[in-house]
């Protein structure tokens, strides 16, 4: 099941993306899905993949299209500590200079450019994302809690802070979709996990919210050092349990 190649109009520009979705024909649940920093490459396509071979239709844009296409770096096949480094070095500008606003322009343009497309089911869709994609997930479900049935975060890690922009309470309070975090246990202090949980406990939503144990950031990603074969068996298990589950659009349910 090849992934295929498209462009999603944003109002910045055009933001190249890749999909893969079930042989067959049909209409199928969507999935937004958010990469991680070192964006789209074979190892996100396979997630991409997998994931549509239990029937959802499966986007993932390249969210730094304004600095050019996939792949913006030459990323070796494997990136171990020393390549990580220097990789984030040259990616990182690009997150920073990735505003709010962007992120929600850009958002509401990936949610109706999938909810267009003929193989995906009328109604509210999934969103999920890895690393900093698990942040911008988490954005997108509550800034548009009408468009999105659920929503997966992994090892997204900095979710509560001090600030009054800290995502525990600027963002989980208006999450309406069901919810799954999976942190690994680098990624945040145990009680900053809890005071996330209360606020997860105060929506009234459906979620799961856990440390994968063993795992450190990055853990679902079979190209780096910090992959965990665990640790992303687990996520497919959670990541499936929640989509099985979820509300989308017109009675829609993966086959």
């Amino acid at each position: 099941m090849p992934t295929v190649a498209l462009q999603i109009p944003t109002p910045d520009g055009q933001a190249d993306a890749i999909a893969a979705f079930p042989e067959g024909g049909g209409q199928h649940p969507g999935v937004l899905l958010y990469m991680d920093i070192f964006g789209i490459r074979p190892e996100l396509e396979r997630k991409a993949v997998e994931l549509a071979e239990h029937g959802y239709y499966v986007l993932v844009p390249n969210v730094f299209y304004r600095h050019g296409t996939a792949p913006l770096i030459d990323l070796p096949d494997f990136v171990g500590e020393d390549e990580r480094h220097k990789a984030v070095e040259q990616l990182l500008p690009m997150l920073q200079a990735l505003t709010a606003e962007q992120a929600l322009s850009d958002a509401e343009a990936y949610l109706a450019f999938l909810s267009e497309q003929p193989g995906v089911t009328p109604g509210p869709v999934a969103v999920m994302g890895y690393c900093m994609g698990g942040g911008q997930a988490l954005r997108t479900a509550a800034a548009f809690p009408d468009q999105v049935a659920a929503v997966a975060s992994f090892h997204a890690g900095k979710l509560v802070n001090d600030t009054s922009e800290s995502p525990h309470r600027a963002l989980i309070p208006t999450i309406t979709a069901d919810v799954h975090i999976g942190h690994a246990e680098t990624d945040m202090r145990p009680e900053h996990v809890a005071e996330l949980n209360k606020a997860l406990d105060a929506t009234g939503v459906r979620y799961t919210s856990e440390i994968y144990p063993g795992t450190v950031h990055g853990f679902t990603m079979a190209d780096t050092s910090a992959f965990s074969a665990e640790g992303l068996q687990l996520h497919w298990d959670r990541l499936l349990a929640l989509l099985g589950g979820a509300r989308f659009g017109a009675g829609a349910g993966a086959e």
